[in-house]
């Protein structure tokens, strides 16, 4: 009896063990199936999780908002314990969210999170028991529908993928700030939703040719600030390069160059709010890139990726309760500082030196041109000490308001404030409100359309104090809360990536009343011969300027623009600050 008991005790383990070791056989991924040469379609990846999560209670996959596509955008999770209410879990837990697809072309974290989830439903490898692990396993649907095998120039597999451009032709890595796609409006429900405290974005690229397979792009520490900053820059990032190179991956940061040798060194790359990371930068998540190196081949980058996550995850489950509470000491240690960076710039007194593993690179004559070109060897490696300028310093900053009043009739950017789960009041009353006041002073313009826009930049602003009437329906936006970031980063027009920049506000860089010069002629002769001051500055306006001086119109125009018939509107920017 007792030998019998042995016996089937024997069975079940192996039993137990068949099943472990039979969890590659029973969800195989197109990316293992075709020898490491091809990516999953949308439809394969969807399939997979979906079986994924009848299979282990410890994976749900979830419908979120619509895409350009028509399609829906999925969120797969794995929590240990089978619970998925990511309202109660962000309470006890630490998020980790991770996006994949986002340039479908760039399709290899899309197979390293399928892999990924997979080992982790099946614990073939170490499972977090306190970090909810989320992905997007594709968000760009309508570029992963958009399959070809020649978009990618210069990339080394899979054999067929996605390509860059959404439904929309939109590259969804440059619209998280103004939301122009269904995509990047879900994202953001998702990411309010899940409220991450580490983000990671998957991708590939290629500025030049190194020996390396992976880099990372994390947030730039200065941008982020304060101790979770410094906690990214030497702590984390350290972390996660020992950690990869004791499992024989090298990694370096990205490489920030364009058509030129590495070893003469790089800047860190800033992610403004339009990029993902810099986007989730705005609520103190901590963010990452993984770009691979897309001249290596597809199985390498695919695996590249795998173990970076799998790294990610080890330093997240250990170091989560220190980064949620550096993510809260954040917010309530910048509100209260006077000024907040709306710009940034190289610090020259600091920079990271590293020995970079690179590949010689000669400068030839163009077989193709005749001009000169650059050419890497790759039998001829090299390690050069290289300086990586990673330290940034504000270059330009703004006054924090207490909070910020805006008319109701600016629906788009109502909506954008709902999209981003933003506070404010609506004014119940009509009421005069003591505001700061800003008129756009000076602007550029791209010249050529750009993700859908003309966007401004060299934005600066006249600012005064005055008392202005609001109406009922308008909001009251109040900066104490944890989008206070956010507020700043889009409602301050000298900001990067201001609403004001992204072409939201254009209605009020329009001119709509005029003059008919031989009406005013007489108006302005009558405004000169009675106002000194007038006169003397027109005259040295006259004098200082040729162009203005041989240009009747100007002259009259710029007599108008301060006349009382001149109106208000125009560049008046409608977005006032309470600062008392």
């Amino acid at each position: 009896m007792k030998n019998l008991s042995l016996f089937f005790l024997a069975l079940l383990i192996i039993s137990c063990e068949s099943k472990v070791e039979n969890t590659k056989t029973d969800f195989p991924t197109p990316f293992e199936i075709s020898n490491k040469t091809e990516t999953a379609t949308y439809d394969q990846v969807i399939d997979f999780y979906l079986k994924l999560s009848q299979e282990f209670s410890t994976i749900n996959i979830q419908t979120i908002g619509t895409t350009d596509s028509g399609k829906p955008l999925h969120v797969v999770s794995y929590s240990a314990k089978g619970d998925f209410d990511f309202k109660k879990l962000g309470e006890n837990n630490t998020m980790m969210l991770i996006n994949n697809g986002i340039h479908p072309g760039e399709s290899d974290g899309i197979d390293a999170a399928m892999l990924l989830f997979r080992d982790l439903a099946s614990n073939e490898i170490e499972t977090p028991k306190e970090t909810i692990i989320a992905t997007i396993p594709i968000y760009n649907v309508g570029g992963a529908l958009n399959r070809n095998s020649t978009s990618r120039a210069n990339q080394n597999g899979p054999l067929e993928y996605g390509f860059r451009g959404n439904a929309k032709n939109y590259d969804l890595n440059r619209d998280f700030i103004k939301s122009d796609t269904k995509n990047a409006e879900t994202f953001a429900k998702i990411f309010h939703l899940i409220n991450p405290d580490v983000f990671i974005d998957n991708h590939v690229s290629n500025g030049a040719d190194y020996q390396y397979t992976l880099t990372h792009l994390f947030t730039q520490h200065n941008k982020l600030g304060g101790k979770l900053g410094d906690y990214v820059h030497n702590s984390l990032m350290p972390q996660l390069q020992d950690s990869l190179l004791n499992s024989g991956w090298d990694i370096t940061p990205y490489v920030n160059v364009f058509n030129s040798p590495p070893e003469k060194g790089f800047q860190q790359f800033m992610d403004s709010p339009r990029y993902s990371t810099g986007y989730t930068t705005l609520w103190n998540t901590v963010g990452m890139m993984v770009e691979t190196h897309m001249l290596k081949p597809y199985d390498k980058r695919v695996e590249g990726t795998y173990e970076l996550m799998r790294k990610m995850i080890s330093i997240t489950e250990k170091d989560g309760p220190n980064i949620r509470a550096m993510r809260d000491q954040t917010l309530t240690s910048m509100y209260p500082n006077r000024y907040y960076p709306t710009a940034y710039k190289i610090d020259p007194t600091k920079a990271s030196n590293y020995i970079f593993k690179g590949y010689k690179a000669d400068t030839i004559i163009s077989e193709v041109t005749g001009l000169k070109r650059l050419k890497y060897d790759r039998n001829t490696p090299i390690e050069t000490e290289v300086t990586y300028n990673d330290f940034y310093v504000p270059s330009d900053s703004v006054k924090i308001p207490k909070a910020y009043v805006i008319g109701k009739q600016w629906r788009n950017i109502i909506d954008q404030l709902d999209l981003n789960s933003i506070h404010y009041t609506t004014l119940q009353k009509d009421s005069t409100i003591n505001i700061e006041s800003y008129k756009i002073n000076e602007y550029e313009t791209y010249k050529a359309p750009y993700e859908g826009h003309y966007p401004h930049y060299n934005t600066t602003v006249k600012a005064e104090l005055t008392a202005k009437e609001f109406h009922v329906g308008d909001i009251m936006i109040p900066i104490d809360q944890p989008g206070f970031r956010y507020l700043i980063e889009t409602l301050e027009p000298a900001a990067v990536d201001s609403f004001f920049n992204w072409n939201f506000f254009d209605t009020i860089l329009q001119q709509k009343e005029g003059f008919s010069p031989y009406v005013f002629e007489d108006t302005a002769l009558d405004m000169l011969e009675n106002d000194t001051i007038l006169k003397l500055e027109f005259e040295e306006q006259k004098r200082t300027n040729p162009d203005f001086s041989e240009n009747w119109y100007q002259q009259l125009d710029w007599i108008f623009k301060r006349s009382k018939l001149y109106e208000e509107a125009h560049l008046q920017y409608p977005v006032f600050r309470i600062v008392e």
